[in-house]
């Protein structure tokens, strides 16, 4: 598939880390090499942990799957004098006058351009919802191109035309190493270098979390000694991801072990972290990389590890982690339309309410747990939880019979996450009303301010010539 493809676009998963950037910049790298057009495009930002990675100021942050439409003008029997463009409603008048004939509609035809794109290969992705907006806002694209799903997640949904799951790998680069040999073969030229090799390796090491996480396996230290040799920078990755910390980073930290709850019974932990927090330490969505691994998961006696963190344009975002692989982190994450690891895994969750939904996943896990752990019945229904009003009884009451059929090995999404859903539905819609001609002339008054066109002309006093 690669070697009949000319342009290729390259997606990462978001929320971005060092497994899904290392993965989609080593292949930018690789197809470039072998004379490929590429593209890499990512939903959100690289975060600035990231940025020392070779060639991440390739990565847009910007991206159009939609063809041109082409209106064709037949000019065997007229020829143009001058094209000009107006607004009339919604409606884009294309004005065209002749020197020479008459135009008739017989002398127009339309046709949609060529896809910029025939390959998509999608890297660290378990599902196409993790590509965040540029799948939302381009679905069609994803079932009219062909697709290499290349990932590493249990819960990966095989969405591609071809799809290279390895569960057993520690990382996405991980999977990626003998692929690089065997393009070598494929190919007859040499690929690996040490920028390569160091985006394969970042991948490995921040998914193992320095080989500490309990997805390390032999494999990852032996193909790790291999990218050393190919000339890989560990003390460089493990300098910047974890030994460089920012001042806001140690206060947003600070913030998050304030807020840590612990349900000794429940065997759990949990932390929150609002948009308030973030503005008061000077922090970044994306500082919150690692305390879950460094921190949380080090309290005695606890299986379930929960961050949840506010973010902007109403998404709560959840990182689980467990410290036994008894209990399943990515079957809880399916509660919640999220997946991932046996023992690392994460959801999204679309509300504007972000105590009301953290107390609801909050009591979700304490049910999956209770039922798991032989607890009855038992939720926590004590006075110091002043967010079980009548109004949420029932959602909670959903979701602790979802999180007991998980349990029982039946994921389900919750109902929170249908509810959010037909939220954002509703919301956009009302987007949806805002006319085709108000856009364009919002924008138009944008920068055209000092014009005395009253916005009839898309560009004011611009008449296009045709020579003969």
């Amino acid at each position: 598939m690669v070697k009949r493809s000319k342009s290729i676009l390259i997606m990462p998963s978001i929320p971005v880390d060092g497994d899904s950037l290392g993965s989609a910049l080593a292949l930018y790298l690789i197809l470039k090499k072998i004379g490929k057009q590429a593209t890499v495009v990512c939903a959100d930002p690289v975060p600035e942990a990231f940025r020392f990675l070779p060639t991440t100021g390739i990565i847009s942050s910007e991206f159009s799957a939609a063809r041109d439409f082409i209106v064709t003008l037949d000019c065997k029997k007229a020829k143009i004098k001058d094209l000009k463009t107006k607004l009339e409603e919604d409606k884009v008048n294309i004005i065209i006058t002749a020197k020479k004939g008459q135009f008739t509609k017989e002398d127009v035809s339309f046709s949609h351009g060529p896809s910029r794109y025939d390959l998509i290969i999608t890297v660290d992705t378990g599902d196409l919802e993790q590509l965040g907006r540029f799948y939302e806002d381009n679905t069609d694209l994803f079932f009219n191109i062909p697709i290499i799903n290349i990932d590493h997640h249990a819960s990966n949904s095989f969405f591609g035309k071809v799809n290279l799951v390895d569960v057993m790998g520690s990382a996405t680069t991980e999977v990626m190493v003998p692929l690089v040999r065997d393009f070598e073969e494929e190919f007859g030229q040499k690929l690996m270098d040490e920028d390569i090799a160091t985006l394969l390796l970042a991948g490995i090491i921040t998914d193992t979390g320095s080989f500490q996480n309990a997805n390390t396996t032999p494999r990852s230290f032996a193909v790790s000694a291999q990218l050393i040799r190919f000339g890989a920078r560990q003390q460089e990755i493990i300098q910047h991801v974890f030994k460089t910390k920012h001042l806001s980073t140690l206060r947003l930290w600070g913030r998050i072990l304030t807020n840590i709850r612990v349900d000794k019974e429940h065997r759990f932990v949990w932390s929150t972290i609002s948009k308030k927090d973030f503005q008061d330490t000077g922090s970044r969505e994306d500082e919150t990389g690692g305390i879950i691994d460094e921190l949380l998961t080090n309290a005695p006696g606890t299986e379930v590890v929960l961050l949840l963190k506010e973010k902007k344009d109403g998404i709560i975002s959840g990182s689980i982690r467990t410290t036994t692989p008894a209990v399943d982190a990515s079957a809880i994450a399916e509660m919640f339309g999220g997946g991932g690891h046996t023992q690392a895994a994460g959801f999204k969750i679309h509300s504007n309410d972000f105590a009301e939904t953290a107390q609801s996943v909050i009591d979700g896990i304490k049910a999956f747990q209770a039922k798991r752990l032989n607890l009855g019945e038992k939720t926590d229904s004590s006075a110091s939880s002043p967010l079980l009003k009548a109004k949420r009884a029932e959602v909670v009451k959903t979701m602790i019979r979802k999180a007991e059929e998980v349990a029982e090995g039946t994921p389900l999404r919750s109902p929170a996450i249908e509810q959010s859903v037909t939220k954002k539905t509703a919301i956009d819609a009302e987007e949806e009303e805002v006319t085709f001609t108000e856009t364009i002339l919002r924008k138009r008054a944008e920068t055209t301010k000092n014009s005395d066109d009253e916005g009839k002309l898309i560009e004011p006093g611009i008449t296009y010539k045709f020579e003969d």
